[in-house]
């Protein structure tokens, strides 16, 4: 809306931190925007921005004022969504913050099942590690949080969760693929294709090694899952996942087998959204239907 048009200048400029790019990026000249800004900061009663050699930053009251943009931006989407639910038609738009290992079965199955009730609804999924998925939650650039072993959970309020055991990803004709279960001793002398460090697998298996004083020393460090999933066919190398993001191919070339828990303790997948916040009808309504969906695969 045209009222907010200023609001947005600024969180481009703050997400930039220069006017000149921030600029370009909203297609003004930078002499443009920088008179609507020192406008703006006339009228507010007080400097928003540092203007520093390199750049420019958010002051305090800088803080205050984005922080002011992004709740009333939030509650006016709540507000449409519940004046299309008036209308008898639902619209709106739904943004998750995600870790990779939903996107492969699980999110897209959901958005479907929504989509396919409520097609007037959009989403953007954006995925990330889980102090990305984080951030993005507290900053308003998601409604929802769908993340595995969250780093911090600083304002995370939690609406629901689903223990996942980590699992080895084995070729079908593995030694390993005849047993139940895995111990993590199995696994130390074979070649292992393991997630980043900022991923939530690799911080239960970094624990693991670190208790046994035998760290995990991979052959291949990726923070691509399909590559994990599908590197276990190449020098008889093991991957690891938790099974929310796996499904058996159907040639059966790769099978899935859970880690003992004396050895790797379980950890949780959590859906939840900035604390405090009401988030409009149609994020409200989709985060009800995961909720209900891990409820059902964790009971």
């Amino acid at each position: 809306m045209k009222h907010l048009y200023t609001f947005e200048l600024i969180e481009a400029v703050a997400r930039c931190g220069s006017m000149r790019r921030a600029a370009e990026d909203m297609n003004l000249t930078g002499s443009a925007l920088n008179r609507r800004i020192r406008r703006f900061e006339a009228e507010f009663g007080a400097e928003i921005f540092e203007r520093l050699p390199s750049g420019v930053r958010l002051n305090s009251a800088g803080e205050m004022v984005l922080y002011h943009y992004r709740t009333t931006r939030s509650d006016l989407a709540r507000v449409k969504g519940q004046v299309a639910d008036l209308a008898g038609e639902r619209r709106g738009h739904v943004s998750i913050a995600c870790s990779q290992a939903v996107t492969p079965y699980f999110l897209p199955e959901q958005i479907a099942q929504y989509r396919k009730q409520h097609p007037g609804v959009t989403f953007a999924v954006k995925v990330g590690d889980r102090t990305q998925a984080e951030h993005q939650l507290m900053s308003f650039a998601a409604d929802l949080a769908l993340v595995f072993e969250p780093a911090y959970l600083v304002e995370f309020e939690v609406i629901q969760s689903l223990p996942q055991r980590v699992h080895a990803v084995l070729a079908a004709d593995d030694p390993l693929a005849t047993k139940t279960e895995v111990r993590l001793s199995e696994v130390l002398d074979r070649p292992c294709v393991i997630p980043s460090t900022q991923y939530g697998v690799r911080h239960l298996l970094d624990m693991a090694g670190r208790k046994r004083r035998r760290p995990l020393e991979p052959v291949v460090e990726s923070d691509s899952f399909d590559l994990i999933r599908h590197y276990a066919l190449h020098e008889r190398a093991i991957g690891f996942q938790i099974p929310i993001g796996l499904k058996a191919p159907q040639d059966g070339a790769v099978v899935f087998r859970p880690l003992d828990e004396r050895d790797v303790p379980a950890g949780t997948l959590f859906l939840g959204q900035k604390q405090g916040r009401t988030l409009p009808v149609a994020s409200a309504r989709f985060g009800m239907q995961v909720a209900e969906r891990m409820a059902r695969l964790g009971g």
